[in-house]
């Protein structure tokens, strides 16, 4: 019996400066999670997935990751997505020099 569909995201990296970012219902990029746009239908899903793809100049290696609906807005339900949203883990920059990552 096939597993049920789980609500996602589309996430990548941006291809010029490395940060993540997430699709937004408005086919733009974003870097805060709380703006991406939170997917419940699989075909859906998959068409957003297609659009990601064909955007090489501006992402690289976008997938669908798994979230559940927060109060504001998508939330990571894996370590690897809580993870990556808080940026690079070697030294303080980028995400990480905000005040509210620390």
């Amino acid at each position: 019996m096939p597993r049920a569909f789980t609500p996602k995201v589309v996430t990548a990296s941006d291809l010029l400066e490395g940060d993540v970012i997430y699709l937004t219902e408005s086919d733009d990029w974003t870097r805060e999670l709380s703006q991406a746009e939170l997917i419940t239908d699989e075909a859906h899903a998959q068409l957003r997935l297609l659009l990601a793809e064909q955007q090489p100049d501006i992402v690289v290696g976008p997938y669908l990751a798994d979230m559940a609906n927060g109060p504001d807005g998508p939330e990571p339900v894996h370590f690897r997505e809580a993870f990556r949203r808080k940026g690079p883990s070697n030294y303080a920059h980028g995400k990480q020099e905000l005040a509210s990552n620390v």
